[in-house]
């Protein structure tokens, strides 16, 4: 028997998505404003995967919670948050329905993007579970149901990392070679560059091993949406430190080199360690450009970046990773020097 609060009736939102809509009390910091309402299915035997930095995680280490990435993520009806979206004065570009790893997610994503696209006129990402899915079949649901993007979790940069934190490592029931052989499909089904490959900084990588997965993914027709690891308690790794910001910021303008175009990953050059020690031509332009910087997600359609997750990498009082908003010149002093800061 279905639970009261499960999906597809229910869904849970970010508080960032509840406070644009006037669901919860609240305020943003200056120019850190919402643009992606984020809707993440929920069922009370929740997520099947164990990966182990997701607080989402069925090994969670705490009793389950309505918390993910250290907020508050509320659950409403999905009639409310569209009746919300209809009559509320709110910021929102796109709208990204998230599943997770639980057999009745692709029914129920095909049902929430449905109810989306009938009460509004937003477009609508679906970030899959290709664990639970059937390849093209379900893909092309997806598509049907009015999704024009996808965005696909492969988060750690190599296979040993995967099995390590997303796998049979943590007795997961995810397969590197089922992502990414998805991932393929998705190309095929939504068109190149229709995709988003989501990659996590600070899993245990080199810089040359994640500017390398990088480039895999572009070369096969995927951008790459990246993340930077933070600790989200509860989980296997909640006591491990976030990556270095001098790492983090490499990779970030080596991902938006790579996917505008501008470079190849042979242009660049690696130490020892896997640290990237030139690009290969100037980077001053691209740095003072500050798109590098921003949060890389699915855009609106105006071509502008929507899903810009506000504090999704870090906490308001630490130096922001991913710019919810285009740097401004002072805010391109400040991360100047982070760039080459770490290298040896």
């Amino acid at each position: 028997m279905q639970s009261v609060q499960e999906s597809p009736q229910f869904v849970q939102t970010s508080l960032a998505g509840a406070l644009c809509l006037g669901l919860e009390k609240g305020r943003f910091m200056p120019k850190a404003e919402c643009k992606c309402l984020n809707l993440l299915l929920t069922y009370g035997s929740g997520c099947r995967a164990s990966c182990s930095y997701c607080g989402l995680a069925k090994n969670r280490q705490e009793e389950p919670s309505k918390t993910f990435i250290r907020v508050k993520w509320p659950v409403y009806t999905l009639m409310k948050i569209m009746e919300r979206v209809k009559t509320e004065h709110h910021p929102f570009k796109r709208v990204c329905v998230s599943m997770i790893t639980h057999g009745r997610a692709v029914e129920d994503t095909c049902k929430i993007i449905s109810q989306v696209r009938k009460n509004t006129q937003l477009p609508v990402s679906v970030l899959i579970a290709p664990t639970v899915m059937k390849g093209k079949q379900d893909l092309a649901r997806f598509k049907a149901a009015g999704a024009d993007r996808v965005g696909v979790a492969i988060d750690a940069a190599t296979e040993e990392l995967f099995v390590q934190h997303r796998g049979t490592g943590v007795g997961g029931p995810h397969r590197w070679e089922h992502f990414w052989n998805t991932l393929a499909d998705a190309v095929e089904i939504f068109g190149p560059y229709q995709i988003g490959v989501h990659l996590i900084v600070g899993l245990g990588e080199t810089e040359a091993e994640i500017v390398n997965t990088i480039s895999e993914a572009y070369k096969m027709g995927a951008l790459t949406h990246l993340f930077s690891f933070y600790p989200e308690n509860g989980s296997l790794m909640q006591n491990c430190l976030p990556p270095e910001l001098g790492q983090y910021r490499r990779v970030q303008m080596a991902r938006y080199l790579i996917n505008e175009d501008l470079a190849e990953v042979n242009d660049f050059h690696f130490s020892p360690e896997g640290q990237i020690v030139d690009f290969g031509q100037d980077i001053m332009p691209s740095i003072q450009k500050g798109e590098a910087f921003m949060t890389s997600g699915c855009p609106g359609e105006d071509g502008q970046v929507a899903c810009n997750r506000p504090f999704g990498n870090e906490r308001a009082s630490e130096p922001m990773r991913n710019y919810p908003f285009l740097p401004e010149e002072e805010d391109i002093k400040i991360i100047l020097p982070q760039v080459w800061d770490g290298v040896k």
